[in-house]
């Protein structure tokens, strides 16, 4: 893919209305996961993070978090 194509890209999306964004956002995540977000979710169903997130939610109830 050339740059001209990247540009035309750049172009096309700029000129999308919200409703048409949404589209694509929700096609980009579906085609095209972020890897970070395979990975965790991959995590979460095998188990991997319900200790972590047990102790998360055991600080948060002796209250030793705060908001972000």
């Amino acid at each position: 893919m050339g740059k001209n194509t990247v540009q035309e890209i750049k172009r096309a999306i700029d000129a999308l209305t919200p409703e048409q964004l949404d589209e694509l956002y929700l096609w980009l995540e579906r085609q095209h996961p972020h890897p970070i977000d395979a990975r965790i979710e991959s995590d979460l169903q095998a188990g991997g993070l319900d200790k972590a997130i047990e102790r998360a939610l055991d600080d948060h109830a002796k209250g030793r978090s705060r908001p972000l």
